[in-house]
């Protein structure tokens, strides 16, 4: 089994390229390094310089690689349209610059469905109209960076977003070309919607060309649920919690992997609040140790 073990901005708090926030950039990279990680993601696309050769110097110094780039944006709201494709462009033209191979589309999080995220009986469903423009803006952006920057794109279910709950991944995979849309797995948003990450892996590990790497606090979980708490709100409160401390089964994450022969990147996330009292660099070394543990 050749998997490679990375992590991302958003375990130091990066969501957003303009959070005054934010880390410095080269901070994330250096304490990514030191955590015992050789590859990262870009981050929002702008957090990191998108002058190749300043940001390839900085990777080079640290013996790090890029390992893909996550387009976070509203993809369910076509006035939007033209800031996607914006961030989407970027994103694909940084990666190509540094060899990067794995393009991320994440339909970032609704007003809609900010109150139901984990309750999936609850959600606003889109209607068939909408639906339709909406799987159609994805796959626009899916076959532009298949075909012509030649990346492997995958869909990334997220809470409070249109692709949220099991059935709406299963639904865009049905009807979407699996030639210019893979999945990228994230296994915290899975058990976070109400489902189970390792039976989705098993029915569809074909189709996983990426992973993210996620735990989820099942007692912050049943309590952000009870109270419709916000995602950012229940990222401050500690939802997404060190790996092996959480409801994931890691180990049988782990085995599936290797039974299926897979290969590349598992990048951990492990979303937080920077303003809150987190220790990300303690925390990249500790889940980066449970892996080894577990032997990744």
């Amino acid at each position: 089994m050749t998997i490679r073990i990375g992590n991302a901005p958003c375990s130091w708090g990066v969501e957003f390229a303009g959070d005054p926030r934010n880390p410095p950039w080269r901070q994330v990279l250096a304490e990514c390094a030191a955590a015992g990680y050789r590859g990262i993601e870009l981050g929002p696309v702008g957090f990191m310089p998108e002058d190749p050769d300043v940001l390839g110097a900085a990777l080079d110094d640290h013996g790090m690689e890029l390992i893909g780039g996550v387009v976070f944006r509203p993809f369910h709201d076509p006035a939007k349209w033209d800031e996607v494709m914006d961030a989407a462009r970027r994103t694909c033209r940084a990666l190509l610059a540094h060899g990067a191979r794995h393009l991320v589309l994440i339909d970032s999080i609704s007003p809609r469905r900010a109150p139901t995220a984990g309750r999936a009986a609850a959600a606003e469903q889109m209607d068939a109209a909408e639906w339709a423009a909406f799987r159609d803006r994805i796959a626009t952006v899916a076959r532009m960076g298949a075909e012509d920057y030649g990346l492997i794109v995958g869909i990334h279910a997220h809470a409070a977003g249109f692709i949220d709950f099991e059935p709406e991944l299963e639904r865009l995979l049905d009807e979407v070309d699996e030639g210019i849309l893979k999945i990228c797995f994230d296994t915290g948003h899975h058990s976070y919607a109400g489902f189970d990450p390792v039976a989705f892996m098993r029915r569809h590990i074909g189709r996983i060309s990426y992973m993210h790497f996620k735990d989820i606090d099942p007692v912050v979980k049943a309590r952000a649920i009870a109270n419709s708490t916000g995602f950012y709100d229940a990222c401050g409160q500690g939802i997404f919690c060190n790996l092996g401390t959480g409801d994931v089964d890691f180990p049988a994450v782990r085995q599936i992997l290797l039974e299926a022969g897979f290969q590349g990147w598992c990048t951990v996330e492990q979303d937080c609040d920077p303003t809150l009292d987190v220790r990300p660099a303690e925390d990249a070394r500790r889940n980066r140790g449970y892996l080894s543990s577990i032997g990744f």
